[in-house]
């Protein structure tokens, strides 16, 4: 898929690597979504990285647009309302359009667009009417689970990369998120993600001390760890990894980031570890997972990206483990 992305594409999908094949105008594909885009939640957020959200009292946010569905059917999704239950309100790219701009007026640090990917022919229609009009970077928030295509395809139109990266191991992968080729799927991706940016831009210079270890330095997104007193430097172009450890499972995450580490350049991508895993959804049927992540197992991952050297990133309070972080899909913004 070298061309560009068109509604013609819902006619026989292939826009997730599930490559369902399927006129979407029929039936629903693999992440259970028709061909009319549906929303949940458009507001400013303030609990993405501090490069993206902001410092605490900074004004604004990262203005987020939450689309309903999903190509991954993660067990323990904590939006699972609108991953797997796809809620959500029907809009059209012009609707969409209005959206974006409003988030701008409301001043939004950027347009963090989260698992856009099964509507990717409206938000491209979207993004175009307004593009002599939006000055913010686009975000993309997605599970790491791309086509390498759709990738380039976005490199027009997205300046900032927020992907999962979820499992090294693809049988945790295909038992846990029915899909098992994500490693191999994501790890491409995320390649070209990171070939399409190159290093991180800032608005401001970042000082020193942003270089700090990851366990003193900016922290995650948890309002209890969110950088306080001066404006954060703003990223306005880059890759951020993220990586959330799973209960039981921390020889995975410490795997995978032996992984990054050896095959994706120094200083073109950030890490964030991400200790806010909740049981939600299908966890209590799965015992290893039904269950909050404990402070030993989440900073021997820690432990192990600072003695590989990973240590351009952020690491996030065990307090982000609760339910209240959870966005309110309420139809805000929409």
């Amino acid at each position: 898929m070298n061309d560009p992305i068109t509604r013609q594409m819902y006619q026989s999908c292939r826009l997730c690597p599930r490559m369902c094949g399927i006129d979407r105008s029929r039936v629903t594909g693999f992440c259970g979504c028709g061909d009319t885009l549906r929303a949940a939640r458009a507001a400013l957020h303030q609990w993405e990285e501090p490069c993206l959200s902001g410092a605490e009292g900074q004004p604004g946010g990262s203005g987020t647009v939450f689309f309903s569905g999903c190509t991954l059917r993660c067990l323990f999704c904590q939006n699972y309302r609108i991953s797997s239950e796809n809620f959500g309100k029907e809009l059209t790219p012009d609707q969409l359009a209005a959206v974006f701009l409003d988030l701008q007026a409301q001043g939004a640090h950027n347009l963090n667009l989260v698992t856009a990917t099964q509507y990717l022919p409206d938000i491209i229609e979207a993004l175009d009417q307004v593009k002599d009009r939006l000055h913010i970077p686009v975000v993309y928030n997605c599970g790491g689970y791309e086509r390498l295509e759709t990738v380039k395809a976005l490199a027009p139109y997205v300046d900032i990369w927020l992907p999962d990266f979820k499992y090294f191991d693809n049988r945790l992968a295909a038992k846990y998120s029915k899909a098992p080729d994500y490693f191999e799927t994501a790890a491409a991706a995320i390649g070209q993600m990171i070939a399409q940016t190159g290093p991180p831009v800032y608005d401001i210079p970042r000082p020193a001390s942003d270089s700090r270890p990851a366990s003193d330095s900016r922290p995650l997104s948890a309002p209890a760890t969110k950088t306080s007193g001066a404006a954060a430097p703003l990223m306005k172009k880059g890759v951020i990894i993220r990586h959330m450890v799973l209960p039981s499972h921390r020889r995975d995450s410490i795997a995978l980031l032996r992984w990054i580490k050896e095959h994706y350049p120094d200083g073109h991508y950030l890490i964030s570890l991400m200790s806010q895993y909740t049981p939600f959804f299908h966890s209590k049927d799965y015992p290893e997972l039904n269950r909050r992540i404990t402070t030993y197992e989440y900073n021997q991952v820690v432990d192990e990206a600072i003695a590989l050297g990973l240590t351009d990133g952020f690491m996030q309070e065990k307090s982000s483990a609760k339910e209240e972080y959870t966005p309110p899909f309420d139809l805000e913004g929409l």
